[in-house]
């Protein structure tokens, strides 16, 4: 008899007095400014940026509607494949070399009993230094002359000079390099941060059974850690698919376009006609971009969700 009266109270719909006394109305103030606040900073630039994709635009004079014909020119682009080619190798390059290099130093210094905190700070330095700073310092390393950084210490065994990013077979690679040890920093505190929640136990069992060192970390770490990898391996495929600052700083594309990402691309449309350029063309772009990026979110949140819930 209780149980039917709970449940007839449950179903009968809540009046607007009711739900203020149960305290709706404060949390409705107190949660509108930042529904406000993200609306206008968030939402409705998506909004304007859909609306624009439509329009030829320079932000300047009035817009004029042109339906589909941003898109199509897009299309057109010859320099579309060249920038999605080189966007694909950039993430390919940044997975294979960038992605395990902070779960390799993040594991080394789980093992270290002294000195861990300062190592840390170490690691996290390059993301705090300003990124102008970072690209003088890798233009200096990465110079052609005899005298760059790394043809220097090229030249101590006999090799060298070497062109780096003025060479188009090169040029990805160096990118790569850079974007690794500017962004691996806050990725080797979260795999720390991981590792710290994994129970010893599980460690005192593996050396009761006489596993290695790899044997740990391919038995106990990785496992552990496995839905943080996923986050983060999706994290670094939305990241290394809209890189931008190293190719625009470094090289600004080049040599040859063989530097042009997607991201510099859109840029190219926006600021590529003496600062007034189309930005309708720029916003299609963006937007395919975007929509893409869901679709590898999706597909990927789809392929993993079984894995990630074991």
């Amino acid at each position: 008899m209780t149980a039917t009266r709970a449940q007839a109270r449950w179903s009968r719909p809540r009046s607007v007095r009711s739900w203020v006394k149960r305290g709706g109305l404060s949390a409705l103030v107190l949660v509108l400014p930042l529904v406000l606040v993200f609306g206008v900073f968030s939402w409705f630039p998506i909004v304007r940026a859909a609306v624009m994709s439509f329009q030829t635009t320079n932000l300047i004079s009035d817009p004029v509607w042109v339906g589909l014909h941003n898109f199509q020119r897009v299309f057109a682009d010859p320099l579309l494949l060249t920038a999605i080619r080189n966007t694909v190798y950039f993430t390919l390059l940044a997975l294979v070399f960038g992605y395990p290099i902070p779960l390799i130093l993040a594991a080394c210094m789980n093992e270290l009993r002294r000195a861990k905190g300062f190592y840390s700070v170490l690691a996290y330095l390059p993301v705090v230094v300003p990124p102008v700073a970072t690209i003088l310092l890798w233009r200096i390393f990465y110079d052609a002359g005899p005298n760059g950084a790394f043809n220097t210490i090229l030249s101590w065994f006999g090799l060298g000079p070497w062109p780096w990013i003025q060479s188009q077979a090169s040029a990805m690679p160096s990118l790569v390099l850079v974007a690794t040890w500017s962004a691996a920093g806050a990725t080797v505190i979260i795999y720390l941060a991981a590792m710290t929640s994994i129970r010893g136990e599980l460690y005192d069992a593996a050396d009761v059974d006489g596993a290695s060192i790899p044997q740990k970390i391919w038995n106990v770490m990785l496992p552990q850690l496995r839905y943080v990898l996923l986050v983060t391996l999706i994290l670094q495929l939305i990241g290394t698919f809209q890189v931008f600052m190293e190719p625009f700083l470094l090289t600004n594309g080049g040599p040859a376009n063989s530097t042009l990402t997607v991201l510099l691309l859109i840029y190219r449309y926006a600021f590529g006609s003496g600062g007034t350029g189309d930005f309708g063309a720029a916003t299609a772009l963006s937007l395919m971009l975007a929509a893409f990026l869901a679709l590898l979110s999706w597909i990927y949140l789809r392929a993993t969700r079984s894995w990630s819930e074991t």
